[in-house]
């Protein structure tokens, strides 16, 4: 069977052919969603000519089951809770908190490891891409753009190669445009659309970043 993408980088350039009407745009900034969505933004970002950082997000996830989020933690405090599904999985808010300490650690140390001293970016007023590899619940994505939306960005619109239709209708009623090529029936996870999709690693990350920033500083 022919996967759809072959790894994130021919994910992303197929993502930017879907995103080429904003290329050259003033004001135009890609945030990526690590890790794997660095990869595919840092193809995005290139091909628009437009800026790249990253947005380090991390899931909550359930206790027992932690691959299931029932929420998620972004740069910068914003928090998103899928408050239909701890009711319904009965968690309590001492779970709830225990997890929410470790990856607010997670993710201070992602912070550090990919940005060191380099300031987040501005963000009022700009046209804001946010780019992921993938989606499956949607709930990394309903926090950035929580967080990014106490700064005044002057769009949002979030973009991804695939995801499940239902979790694209849902983002529909947060942002402004929304990209996504691949809304497959059958969706169970990001990595069954993609033939290569090893974990992308910190130092990864780290590289592709610090190569973007050098050539548009």
């Amino acid at each position: 069977m022919m996967l759809p993408y072959k790894n994130r980088q021919t994910a992303g350039k197929i993502l930017a052919g879907h995103l080429s009407h904003l290329k050259g745009q003033e004001g135009l900034l890609v945030l990526a969603l690590p890790r794997g969505g660095v990869v595919v933004a840092a193809e995005v970002a290139a091909s628009l000519k437009a800026d790249l950082d990253v947005l380090v997000v991390r899931k909550l996830g359930v206790p027992g089951y932690e691959e299931v989020a029932m929420g998620a933690i972004a740069s910068g405090g914003s928090e998103y809770l899928d408050t239909d599904m701890i009711r319904r999985l009965g968690i309590d808010r001492q779970s709830i908190e225990g997890v929410r300490v470790m990856e607010t650690n997670e993710l201070k140390r992602r912070e550090a490891a990919y940005r060191g001293d380099r300031p987040p970016p501005a963000i009022a007023g700009k046209t804001v891409i946010i780019v992921d590899d993938g989606i499956a619940t949607g709930a990394t994505i309903h926090a950035a753009v929580q967080a990014l939306g106490k700064q005044n960005p002057g769009r949002i619109i979030i973009a991804v190669p695939v995801a499940p239709a239902e979790a694209i209708d849902a983002l529909y009623q947060i942002a402004d445009e929304v990209i996504c090529p691949l809304t497959p029936e059958g969706f169970t996870a990001v990595g069954q659309w993609y033939a290569h999709f090893a974990q992308t690693s910190d130092e990864e990350v780290r590289k592709t970043l610090h190569n973007a920033w050098n050539t548009n500083p």
